[in-house]
């Protein structure tokens, strides 16, 4: 008999175990290039289309703004980003690259296929699992935004 409540029987634990020793495994490529976990999603988000408003961030990121206007305000500051209101609407902050933020992008290049290699799993493998986590993704967030209060 299985005990549906140990914990390694927990699918969120699981994703909870994996998510930590990602990032873990991440963190000496970033130290390298002077950059947090959450900031190389941040750029990562910018070197696939430049020039976002925060709230186009927010959104493909799936963080509020309250979690995103720090990590902005740090890679502002470390020179990567470049913040600015919109000469169109003063209430929407545009995000863009600096040059020094462009080339940072060369230097993250190699993370990808080292990230793929400590993983140690086949390539069709870590594809198949990326998108079954993606659908999982879906589907929970469907149920939550279902279960919200109307406004």
């Amino acid at each position: 008999m299985t005990d549906e409540l140990a914990l390694e029987n927990q699918l969120c634990f699981a994703l909870y175990s994996a998510s930590r020793a990602m990032t873990a495994m991440y963190r000496p490529q970033l130290d390298a290039l002077g950059i947090t976990y959450p900031q190389y999603l941040v750029l990562l988000a910018l070197w696939q289309r430049d020039d976002r408003t925060v709230g186009d961030l927010c959104s493909a990121l799936e963080l509020d703004s309250g979690t995103l206007s720090p990590l902005l305000k740090r890679l502002e500051a470390a020179g990567f980003v470049a913040r600015r209101r919109s000469t169109a609407d003063e209430r929407r902050v545009e995000i863009t690259l600096t040059d020094r933020g462009r080339e940072l992008r060369s230097a993250a290049c190699r993370i990808p296929a080292r990230s793929a290699e400590i993983a140690g799993l086949p390539g069709e493998e870590l594809i198949q699992l990326r998108e079954t986590l993606h659908r999982l993704t879906e589907a929970l967030t469907a149920h939550t935004r279902s279960k919200e209060i109307p406004r």
